[in-house]
């Protein structure tokens, strides 16, 4: 392939394209985060509109009715999942980045094809006769503008039917036809135009589609024109570089050959078309731009399909001869080539390099041991040839055992030319979570069935009672037009003082009357489209809709909450003074009793470091800062410094939470005015909730001060207890300890010196079978522990024997049964132990020549032992 005169980076690609639609009155837009904040039946960002969806469908609204965007995307596990093909394929990514421009009700179909043809053709300077252009098959309007306006060749266009050029966002809402472009690599490499039938090959590669909303499609499937049509479209940032590079695969643009060549030095691999140094270089970029957008690796959700990415990459690296860890030491590489680009990347280096050292190290060690356990499998053994198939059973125990996501076993399956039955893994996979799962309850929520064409004003900024009027009330999830006292159902009013749950702060509580009737509020929840339910039940009266109301928050609840979402705030900022600049909150729960930050941390926080963060926190609430609110545009805020957090849904207008110079946050929830309002901030427990994260929780005001006076007290009673002051406490209970110690000592002694003379006396008891000295008794006063001691003393006391000894503790039968290994052929221990067990109302289990068992009925366990002797004999045919 011939390379263009205008040879262009990544970088200046994408540069361009973004200059180029700000000409054209477009807003830049910053990507948004690979986790969907407003999506949560996506797992990652996998495309450029996902940021505007609500905007798409009329949810949210912008300043700005055109924009444009570089947008980074993941597409791995879920509905969109390409790990398999990855690195085996030219085109397959697990990151890549979405050019796109977008019109919201703007301009429509000949504009947003007019901008896509002058870009790639005058632009980019591709030559129109390289380019093929679909459409849907009954889209005439958009032919029109093709052939007529932009003057395609006939030759190079093509009508396509709706399973591939018509795009719907769901089973209903907007949908429309799309037009692709699609670059021609020339006959050397195979495939056929698209809707041919060679079109899977290489030689006509998509390169930007767009989308055309025109039409609402309702629940009768009919499709009601859109009063403001609107355009999305993406174009592939890798794909375009490797037509502008003169290169066919995207591994071979400057964006991977760096990472690749970084990665074969490391490796010491000299072939760098090596398939799994293209796995590396792509898996380092979603892996490094995930950890930056604060997810961590874990056995469920997003965090498994990063694990699974993180483990594909070790596992190539591995099969390059790389035993150590190695992946974590690209994240450099990465930032240098597209930190600028993405500055989050920078910011979050350290504790991104970080995570993937821990999780490569980690899975380091089970590494080794499966790639031996699947090798030996696959090899079979000497009486049989090598397999051809590797079963379910076995894949599932490679993932159980030695975390082997199917995926990477299905990978090294397809280098041997072998199949995998994911069937079988599957099946035992349900088998184990049916196994496991636990029985809960569950209450049906009904919230999800309310529609209402309206939106709530909040007022609860500025106070907590509001004189409203009722718009609407909902019982079960169906519209009525009263609720009857002790009725449960959601009262939706105008305007209303109560916060709707959000950001992790809980929904507010209170009453909404109307003269005597009464309803009280219990839970507040906002629907996407702005409208507030109030959850509750009538307490008095009966509430009727179309009527005045007045709507009070229960104000001491509402500012005990307010004084922890507020120290919330200083902690997260001390959290990042202490640990470091990685922190990022994962999750939270604002209460009016207490407060949860979950936060990224790769280790334990330190009883030092609590200390620390404690005092930072308090010292700013001695400053008595005054906390100062105001709505921005969120390019703004985030260029004033204030964060944004993780997994949170931000509209173009935000509002930011400034405390000082100490904590600047985008946050919609209630505070205080003044930080000294909080009084005093206890941390009460840390501990982790997933790999990779850590929680604290703590309590401020009357909270906080309950809780040392309640330790105050409980350390009162100690030092009553060990007969000292408060300051003699902590050396008294180490007396008590170390006395404790040297008593539990002595007594053990004293154990194994009358196990041993019982032992002797016993061992006289024996009755003779044979060869054999039989022996079964029941012992007073002896621990499971000694019990096991005895019947290694007596085996070899007496040579060869079969004993089964007994003891009672609380109701509880303990047995331990041993056979000398000479005679464990005839007689195991296990069935041994059995004869006794089961007739006490337990089993037991363990070594042919010592076994274990338990009993809950004490009853019959004389009986029982009479027994053995005669089972011995049975079993030795006497």
């Amino acid at each position: 392939m011939s390379k263009s005169k205008n040879i262009r980076t990544s970088s200046e690609i994408r540069e361009t394209f973004l200059s180029f639609f700000e000409k054209k009155n477009h807003k830049r837009v910053a990507s948004s985060s690979l986790v969907p904040g407003n999506d949560p039946t996506l797992l990652f960002t996998n495309a450029g509109m996902v940021q505007f969806k609500d905007v798409f469908l009329g949810h949210d609204k912008r300043k700005y009715t055109r924009a444009t965007t570089a947008q980074r995307c993941v597409r791995a596990g879920g509905k969109h999942n390409d790990l398999e093909n990855v690195g085996y394929t030219a085109r397959h990514h697990t990151f890549f980045e979405m050019m796109g421009n977008f019109s919201f009700g703007d301009y429509f179909k000949r504009e947003a094809i007019q901008y896509c043809w002058e870009f790639l053709t005058v632009v980019l300077k591709i030559p129109a006769e390289k380019l093929w252009v679909t459409i849907y098959e009954e889209d005439s309007e958009a032919e029109e503008i093709w052939l007529n306006e932009m003057g395609i060749d006939p030759e190079r266009f093509g009508r396509i039917g709706a399973k591939d050029n018509f795009w719907s966002m769901g089973d209903t809402g907007p949908c429309g036809p799309c037009s692709e472009v699609f670059y021609d690599h020339g006959s050397a490499v195979a495939g056929g135009p698209p809707g041919s039938a060679d079109e899977e090959g290489d030689r006509y590669i998509e390169i930007w589609n767009l989308v055309f909303m025109q039409y609402d499609r309702d629940s009768e499937g009919v499709l009601n024109p859109l009063p403001k049509p609107s355009v999305d479209t993406g174009m592939g940032l890798e794909r375009v570089a490797a037509i502008l590079q003169g290169v066919h695969s995207n591994y071979e643009i400057d964006l991977f050959q760096q990472l690749i060549q970084q990665a074969a030095k490391a490796t010491h691999c000299k072939d760098s078309e090596h398939k799994s140094l293209r796995v590396i270089a792509d898996h380092i970029r979603s892996c490094s731009f995930l950890i930056a957008d604060g997810v961590i690796p874990s056995n469920e959700g997003r965090g498994y399909v990063l694990r699974r990415i993180i483990r594909r990459a070790a596992r190539h690296a591995y099969k390059l001869g790389q035993t150590k860890p190695f992946f974590y030491t690209l994240v450099d590489g990465l930032c240098q080539l597209m930190g600028d680009a993405y500055p989050e990347l920078l910011k979050c280096q350290e504790h991104t390099t970080q995570v993937l050292k821990v999780e490569e190290q980690r899975f380091g060690e089970t590494l080794v041991k499966g790639m031996k356990i699947l090798e030996d499998y696959l090899n079979g053994d000497k009486k049989s040839d090598k397999r051809k198939k590797i079963d379910g059973e076995f894949a599932f125990k490679l993932y159980d055992t030695y975390g082997f996501p199917i995926d990477l076993t299905a990978d090294i399956a397809r280098e041997r030319n072998l199949k995998i039955d994911h069937k079988g893994f599957d099946k035992a996979m349900k088998k184990q979570q049916e196994g496991s799962r636990d029985v809960g309850t569950f209450t049906i929520d009904y919230t999800d069935r309310i529609s209402l064409d309206a939106v709530t004003d909040f007022t609860g900024y500025d106070c907590t009672q509001q004189n409203s009027n009722i718009i609407a009330l909902f019982h079960e999830g169906e519209k009525v037009t009263t609720l009857t006292k002790d009725q449960v159902g959601v009262v939706v009013i105008e305007q209303t003082p109560f916060y709707a749950e959000s950001g992790g702060q809980v929904g507010d509580q209170g009453i909404i009357s109307q003269n005597e009737n009464e309803f009280r509020v219990q839970n507040t929840q906002k629907q996407a489209g702005g409208l507030i339910l109030h959850i509750g039940r009538v307490d008095k009266g009966a509430m009727s809709d179309n009527k005045a109301c007045k709507a009070q928050v229960t104000s001491a609840q509402r500012q005990a909450t307010a004084l922890n979402h507020s120290a919330t705030h200083l902690m997260h900022s001390a959290l990042r003074q202490v640990l470091g600049d990685h922190v990022s909150q994962k999750g939270s729960l604002v209460n009016d009793e207490r407060l949860r930050f979950d936060f990224a941390h790769h280790a334990p926080v330190t009883a030092a470091e609590l200390i620390n963060i404690e005092n930072l926190v308090n010292e700013q609430i001695r400053l008595n800062t005054a906390v100062d609110t105001q709505l921005m545009s969120y390019d703004e805020a985030l260029t004033s410094g204030a964060m944004a957090l993780f997994g949170e849904k931000y509209g173009d207008e935000v509002r930011v939470l400034r405390i000082g110079d100490y904590s600047v946050e985008l946050c919609g929830g209630t505070h205080v005015s003044r930080v000294g309002d909080i009084g005093l901030f206890k941390i009460t427990t840390e501990t982790g909730s997933a790999s990779g994260v850590r929680r604290i929780e703590g309590v401020t005001g009357k909270g906080a001060i309950d809780y040392i006076q309640n330790h105050q007290q409980q350390l009162d009673k100690v030092s009553h207890l060990v007969k000292g002051t408060v300051n003699q406490s902590a050396h008294k209970v180490e007396q008590l300890i170390e006395k404790n110690r040297v008593l539990e000592k002595e007594m053990a002694q004293l154990k194994s010196k009358l196990a041993s003379n019982q032992g002797s006396e016993l061992a006289s008891k024996a009755i003779a079978v044979g060869e054999l000295k039989v022996l079964a008794a029941r012992l007073e006063g002896v621990d499971p522990k000694s019990l096991r001691d005895m019947v290694d003393q007596l085996k070899n006391k007496l040579g060869a024997a079969a004993i089964v000894l007994a003891v009672v503790n609380n109701d509880k039968v303990s047995l331990v049964a041993g056979v000398t290994k000479g005679h464990t052929k005839q007689i195991k221990a296990g069935d041994l132990v059995n004869v006794v067990a089961t007739k006490v109302g337990g089993k037991g289990g363990g070594r042919p020549d010592m076994a274990q068992a338990g009993g809950n009925d004490p009853s019959g366990l004389d009986a029982a032992l009479m027994t053995v002797t005669g089972w011995v004999e049975e079993k030795m045919g006497l």
